[in-house]
Formats: structure tokens, C-alpha cells, sequence
């Protein structure tokens, strides 16, 4: 997907690194405070993957999140019936990186206009969601989505849905860490790696050390 909207990206990421930097300009100093924010957009092995690498960046959780089962297994999600959308539930301080910046890059680094799927992942467990902690979060994911639509930024309307934040069930161990740990299997190096490495290319400024 990168490769098909790089170019009418550009002018997005550009207006929107000088409002991102003109917010964190007003703070003078980096404060140690964090914040929360929860997305769904396809197979959480690759969003944590993505958000793992940058600064400001305290913890990234895979999870399932959105749905009506307690506690619910990988397999239980994997129906759809539980109505849970695997997540990564994201800690971040936003004196470091702004939540313009973790929204712009979720939106960057999958498809946010294809219904309840990412690629070859199909069902609702893969909606493109964001589930907001706050009023501020619900109000800035609106007005990003109108946005891109605005400027067509992608050749179809987005369908990523904004939705109050409900619960959060932590994944399985081994889904933890999944591409640091499994990099060379199939899906790793086929589906990951070249979101990572375009990722990388784009955001270098914003990558921890």
C-alpha cells in the first residue's frame, strides 16, 4: 500500500510534521507523563513491530480488544465470533512523539480502506479500528480520517471505525515479540519486513537509537 500512495502522501506527512513539531514546540521541556492508545489494523505482529521502533514509544502490547468475550483465547478470536479485533495497545509520551504522529503512521502503514481485512488476513478480527481513551483521541482520530478523505489521499474511502475504548485482553505469550523472535519464518520476511523496511526509510528521524 506504501508504494501505491507515497506520492500523494508527501503533502499530508509534510503539513503534518510541521503541526506534530509546532505542538511539542509549546511544551520548552520533555515531561514525564504517558499516555494510552489502542489500534487495530490487521495482524498485531506487524503494527508491533512497526511501533515498537519508535521514540517516545513505551510499550506496545498485542492484544484483542472490541469484543463481548472475557479473557478470549487466539483461537476463539480467530472465529470472529467473540467481535474482538486484534490490537496493539500502545504507551507513549506525548512530549516525545505526538498523537498526530503515532495516528499518522498507523494510517501509513496499513490499508485503512479495506473492510475487515489486511492483504490475505480476512475477518473482522482484522477491521482497521481505533478505540479512543479520551474525548481529545476520539476528536483527533475524526478529523484525521476526514482529512485524508478530504485530500483522497487513498483511492477509497477509509472504513477504519473510531470507537470508545472498552477492554483490553493481553495476547498469548507467544505472540509477544512475534517478528524480533520468528523474523526468518515466511510471514515474517514476506509480509513484515517489507512494511518495517519502508517504515524505517520514511520515519529515520523518529527510530530509537
Amino acid at each position: 500500500m506504501l508504494s501505491i500512495v507515497n506520492k500523494k502522501w508527501a503533502k499530508f506527512v509534510i503539513l503534518s510534521n510541521v503541526f506534530c513539531l509546532s505542538l511539542q514546540a509549546k511544551s520548552g521541556t520533555v515531561q514525564n507523563t504517558s499516555e494510552k492508545i489502542t489500534l487495530g489494523g490487521g495482524c498485531f505482529w506487524c503494527i508491533e513491530a512497526v511501533f515498537k521502533q519508535l521514540k517516545g514509544v513505551e510499550k506496545v502490547e498485542s492484544g484483542y480488544s472490541g469484543g463481548t468475550v472475557k479473557n478470549p483465547s487466539y483461537k476463539e478470536v480467530c472465529t470472529g465470533k467473540t467481535g474482538h479485533a486484534e490490537v496493539v495497545q500502545i504507551t507513549f509520551n506525548p512530549y516525545i512523539i505526538s498523537l498526530e504522529k503515532i495516528l499518522e503512521i498507523f494510517f501509513t502503514v496499513h490499508d485503512p480502506t479495506q473492510l475487515n481485512r489486511q492483504g490475505n488476513d480476512i475477518g473482522t478480527q482484522y477491521r482497521s479500528v481505533i478505540f479512543y481513551h479520551n474525548e481529545h483521541q476520539k476528536q483527533l482520530s475524526e478529523k484525521i480520517i476526514q482529512r485524508l478523505n478530504e485530500k483522497k489521499v487513498f483511492d477509497k474511502p477509509i472504513v477504519t471505525t473510531v470507537e470508545p475504548y472498552k477492554n483490553f485482553y493481553p495476547a498469548e505469550d507467544y505472540h509477544k515479540d512475534y517478528y524480533e523472535l520468528h523474523g526468518e519464518e515466511p510471514y515474517c520476511r514476506l509480509v513484515i519486513k517489507p512494511k518495517l523496511d519502508k517504515f524505517k526509510a520514511a520515519y529515520k528521524e523518529f527510530l530509537k537509537d
